[in-house]
């Protein structure tokens, strides 16, 4: 898994520059405001898509067999998944208007619920600190109740 994330994250970073290309060379400045910021807006969302997938590809722990690993597998899943939705929303979407997204949003809720699935899967449930010998323990035998006392410390009597 994590060859795939690095080689999926260096190919959508790949696809970034060249949609950068795209837009300063096919479009020239030349439209509306409006459908210039719709490919703009895609176009960090593919950069988006393209960082985390490297992030993954560089850290990816793969989660021992159980519910995390499921859980990490269906947060994969949604990752990879997004670029393709991302960059189908920068070249069909723009032309159709601000009012016909739907494809890029599909995209953006695939990193957002891949993202936090593999936040769950790595949750780690607590353990206790092992307290130290000189570390405060609450109230002592013979103190009045919530009235801590100094920690104990060893006596040098020689005498």
């Amino acid at each position: 898994m994590k060859r795939f994330h690095l080689i999926i994250g260096l190919t959508v970073v790949v696809i970034f520059l060249l949609t950068g290309q795209y837009m300063e060379y096919v479009h020239n400045r030349l439209l509306p405001d409006g459908t210039r910021m719709l490919y703009r807006s895609r176009h960090i969302y593919l950069l988006l898509a393209g960082l985390l997938n490297l992030i993954l590809g560089i850290y990816f722990v793969r989660q021992p067999r159980g519910w995390r690993r499921t859980v990490q597998t269906v947060g994969t899943i949604f990752i990879v998944l997004s670029p393709g939705l991302l960059l189908a929303g920068f070249f069909y979407e723009p032309q159709r208007g601000p009012d016909q997204t739907m494809v890029a949003p599909l995209g953006i809720f695939s990193i957002a619920i891949g993202t936090v699935l593999h936040a769950l899967a790595q949750a780690r449930k607590r353990t206790h600190k092992v307290r130290t010998a000189g570390a405060r323990r609450g109230p002592q035998q013979g103190s009045p109740a919530g009235v801590l006392s100094p920690p104990s410390r060893p006596r040098d009597d020689l005498s």
